[in-house]
């Protein structure tokens, strides 16, 4: 693979469903399509864990959620394990970020040569109330969602103003001084919640033309008690009335088209200054959104619209106007960030499960199970999924599986997990999940970590009485607590 810079932009919360490029009939999405026709869009990419620390952790360290340890939004990243940042660091590249991390504190040495305007969780803690899986109380804040969904401005859209403004303003004036290949890492905030998008985007879709969740209705939506323990918790359903579905999807469509306008910015700040020839960029998200299919708003499951993630590179190198079927992931990222910069693999790092993206596309790459797993809020249980072929599996340790075929039931309307005639699969399918984790231990390590951070934090009710985070606040902003 040839060297080259590249530009890594990471959004938060954006479903694959909704992008030009992906097939969805309304958003407009006119950048990240046209990223798209020039370079290689991955169909079926998946985050290693649908909720926000996790998935970062993985992602910066290349290995599954697992074997990091960092297991939800109360245990964040602290650099103890080596991040791809650390890798080129050391080679002597820059590693530049701008924008959201979501690890412990930029006081920890997180790998970066440079942290810019890092939103990392609160105060160095996070959501602790989050780990409580037992006996789980509903979250009051939940309902926060509909009340506030519709237009109007927000921190979250001011401060992606701001990261897409220094972006720009280091491609222009930095980033002709490195003397090595550089990764400039842009983690913009949209399209995560407060559903709240500026009146410009919202009006973009009228709120009687944006398509109605699937199986919204009470007696639609699936029966399983992982879901059914989730909903005791995670209660953002119980606001929403017919109207505010609709302004929260209006507001979200808006939201990501506001992400596209930003992420042209930067696309186009590399052209201008010289770059285009000399660097890549790809395109992901830490996860999805649910956007009420199900009933079920936010992340924290392992249906498609939660787990599944953009996944989109172009530039000098990459073969164009390409669809990759090929099942990846966000740990994929770490081998590929070092191969774009010719950064030589590590011997330490012989194990970690990735493989590089463009090999991928090109049918180069060796076989491999992708794989994410679940212990955050709201799991009564450790939740872990992989694709085989065209079937998704997924395991709970505990409860019964789940068993969905993708490619005649995408939208993951009919579970076979239980269904006659496909026990055979199943087992298939658990093997191939126990040759990567063992979930048994995995579950039993991942209570027995949030316990010992409980215990630290004077016990459950006192973490209790500490209040449940509604979203991570921008830097210099106070958080919402209830």
């Amino acid at each position: 693979m040839e060297t080259s810079n590249l530009v890594f932009i990471m959004s938060d919360e954006h479903s694959r469903r909704v992008l030009g490029c992906y097939g969805h009939p309304m958003i407009r999405t006119p950048n990240l399509d046209a990223l798209a026709a020039r370079g290689v869009r991955f169909t079926d990419a998946y985050c290693n864990s649908p909720i926000c620390v996790p998935s970062r952790a993985s992602f910066a360290t290349g290995r599954y959620v697992h074997q990091i340890r960092f297991w939800d939004n109360g245990i964040p990243y602290d650099g103890s394990v080596p991040s791809w940042g650390h890798r080129l660091r050391e080679a002597g590249h820059a590693a530049v970020s701008i924008g959201k991390l979501h690890f412990r504190s930029a006081d920890d040495d997180n790998g970066f040569t440079e942290e810019v305007m890092p939103l990392h969780v609160i105060e160095g803690i996070g959501d602790l109330t989050g780990m409580i899986r037992d006996d789980m109380k509903p979250r009051k804040v939940s309902l926060m969602l509909a009340e506030e969904a519709g237009p109007g401005d927000s921190d979250y859209q001011r401060y992606d103003d701001s990261i897409t403004e220094t972006a720009i303003a280091w491609l222009r004036d930095k980033a002709k001084h490195q003397k090595k290949p550089f990764v400039l890492f842009v983690s913009l905030v949209c399209p995560h919640f407060p559903l709240v998008s500026r009146p410009e985007y919202y009006s973009l879709y009228p709120e009687d033309k944006v398509p109605w969740p699937l199986l919204y209705s009470p007696d639609e939506r699936p029966k399983h008690p992982f879901l059914e323990k989730m909903n005791e918790t995670i209660i953002y359903d119980r606001a929403f009335t017919p109207e505010k579905v609709r302004r929260a999807i209006a507001a979200y469509f808006g939201m990501v088209t506001f992400l596209d306008h930003n992420i042209g910015r930067i696309i186009a700040a590399i052209g201008q200054n010289g770059l285009a020839d000399t660097t890549r960029v790809i395109y992901t998200s830490d996860h999805g959104d649910n956007l009420g299919n199900r009933g079920l708003w936010g992340k924290s499951n392992l249906y498609e619209d939660a787990v599944g993630v953009p996944m989109i590179m172009a530039g000098p190198g990459i073969p164009q106007g390409i669809v990759c079927h090929e099942p990846v992931s966000l740990v994929d990222g770490f081998p590929t960030i070092l191969a774009c910069a010719g950064v030589a693999p590590n011997p330490a790092d012989h194990d970690v499960p990735g493989r590089n993206l463009l090999d991928v596309a090109r049918g180069r790459a060796r076989p491999a199970t992708v794989m994410s797993e679940y212990h955050a809020v709201g799991s009564a249980t450790g939740a872990f999924m992989i694709r085989k072929g065209d079937f998704k599996y997924v395991h709970y340790v505990g409860m019964p599986p789940q068993l969905f075929d993708l490619a005649t039931d995408p939208l993951e309307q009919r579970d076979l997990g239980t269904a006659p005639g496909y026990a055979g699969l199943v087992a298939d399918c658990e093997r191939a999940l126990r040759a990567v984790v063992d979930p048994d231990a995995a579950d039993a390590l991942a209570r027995t970590d949030q316990a010992a951070r409980i215990s630290a934090f004077g016990g459950r009710e006192a973490v209790l009485a500490r209040g449940v985070l509604g979203h991570s606040p921008v830097p210099g902003a106070k958080a919402r607590i209830m």
